[in-house]
């Protein structure tokens, strides 16, 4: 008989803290300068340097703890987290251990309409390592690496979930809410495509209806949504091919191989790693005052939760609109302000989720840098509304106002774009476009409604597109009920 297996997943997500300086000293944390130039003796581990803690890393961790409601530690401490590998050049990682800055919080996600709270273990703060560049396409298909550490004393937030995922979907439902949240709060670039934001995943399979874990394999540093959803597919996969099959899982470390579609194993972990954990003596016990948290918590923005509640009961959207709207701070700054501008928000919200945001993706630009802004739309949406011009012209505007940053009044002025509405000018071409068209007439007489589309687009053609569509319905209607 054969054996229903439930999956349990927990993710341990990394996200780099967008500092100017490092955690333990002042070298830059830009991203992408000439390897190994961003270096000073304190991260590289020098003898005789000691660190001194970035005090912004500490009020970032504390943001970030307060926004998935975490309890704030008001006394904490860093590790040496003790192991060798080429790239930590001390040979140990300044982490947190038994006392990390955040503990017991709580994440909720949505999959298939289906919400579910996440609990959150604990986030601490951390050094990152350096990078290792390989020859081959991943670590196991290369010859040599050659080691980075540009990236060595990045100030780095680990935010570790509780195994409460049970699938794929939700596991990524779950990443791109904290990507979301950390973006709202103004910690993380959260740039994936960078290893600013990357997870590891710890995944095992157990028979339904059990409690106990069953062992689980970690899958090492995905760095974005798909890679995280199609490893864990393919993990699910084999894990339960090896359990229908009679054998038995090995507690290891894998990697996901992008191009194979296929994880791959990396190295055993049968026994628990002893990283040697102890309080760093170079660096002083973190103390907390309450009054400090309690300031950081009345400086958040609007999260995300709260942001779609308010669009959907306040402004009456849907949803889905909402949720679409709310997935990046800078769409939802640019909503928010463009209502203001323009109290029409179901209109702003299909403007920016249509014609706005595939122009985003086709230029492959994002929000902050578009040459069209909340101004410019309402203003565009007013002349839309007062029947200056119709739908179709203002998106021929607007694909010009995101090309050229140009007002729409601008560009209504110099291309005559201004739609008739007047009722004498537009009568006599009604008039004359019946005149014209007696067989059209006879058809409609006939009974064949459609041909009142015929004549339509007759006078769009001869007012070249500026006959405003519902003024010239309105006229043929009365004109040909009087023949």
């Amino acid at each position: 008989m054969s054996v229903e297996f439930e999956v349990v997943i927990g993710l341990e997500v990394h996200a780099e803290l967008k500092t100017k300086t490092k955690i333990f000293c002042s070298c830059p944390t830009e991203f992408g300068g000439e390897e190994n130039t961003h270096v000073c003796p304190v991260c590289l581990g020098l003898p005789g340097t000691l660190p001194v803690l970035n005090e912004r890393v500490l009020e970032f961790a504390v943001r970030a703890g307060v926004a998935v409601d975490c309890e704030i530690a008001n006394f904490s401490k860093f590790d040496r987290k003790n192991y060798f590998y080429p790239d930590l050049p001390k040979a140990y990682q300044i982490s947190q251990y038994d006392l990390p800055i955040c503990k017991e919080g709580k994440l909720e996600i949505a999959v298939d309409g289906e919400k579910k709270i996440i609990g959150i273990t604990r986030i601490h703060m951390e050094e990152d390592a350096g990078k290792l560049l390989h020859s081959g396409n991943t670590i196991t298909s290369s010859h040599y690496s050659l080691a980075d550490y540009n990236r060595t004393g990045v100030p780095l937030i680990e935010i570790v979930s509780e195994p409460d995922m049970r699938s794929p979907e939700e596991a990524r439902a779950y990443m791109e809410k904290l990507k979301t949240i950390l973006e709202y709060i103004d910690v993380s670039d959260v740039k994936m495509e960078q290893g600013s934001l990357r997870c590891d995943a710890n995944i095992s399979l157990r028979p339904v209806g059990t409690s106990k874990l069953g062992t689980k394999a970690e899958i090492k540093n995905m760095n974005s949504f798909k890679a995280l959803q199609k490893a864990l597919e393919y993990e699910i996969e084999r894990q339960q091919e090896v359990l229908e099959e009679g054998g038995t899982i090995v507690q290891e470390t894998r990697t996901w191989d992008e191009e194979k579609g296929i994880t791959v194993s990396m190295r055993s972990k049968e026994e628990a790693n002893d990283y040697r954990y102890f309080p760093d003596p170079d660096l002083v016990p973190i103390i907390i005052e309450p009054d400090w948290v309690e300031e950081i918590k009345n400086s958040l923005p609007e999260l995300p939760d709260a942001k779609r509640k308010r669009l959907v009961e306040k402004l009456g959207l849907s949803e889905y609109d909402a949720g679409i709207i709310t997935e990046s701070r800078a769409l939802a700054e640019f909503f928010d302000k463009t209502v203001t501008l323009f109290n029409e928000p179901k209109t702003v919200a299909n403007w920016i989720m249509g014609d706005f945001m595939r122009l985003l993706n086709v230029e492959s630009i994002e929000v902050k840098d578009s040459k069209v802004t909340p101004e410019k739309m309402a203003a565009l949406l007013e002349n839309q509304a007062d029947g200056k011009i119709s739908g179709k012209m203002a998106k021929t505007v607007f694909e010009e106002m995101f090309v050229t940053g140009k007002t729409a009044d601008e560009i209504i002025k110099e291309k005559g774009l201004v739609q008739i509405s007047d009722e004498g000018s537009l009568g006599e071409i009604v008039d004359n476009i019946i005149e014209a068209n007696p067989k059209s007439i006879a058809d409609y007489q006939d009974g064949k409604k459609k041909a009142i589309g015929f004549l339509v687009g007759q006078i769009m053609k001869e007012t070249k597109g500026q006959a405003n569509p519902g003024v010239v319905n309105k006229l043929l209607q009365e004109k040909l009920s009087q023949l």
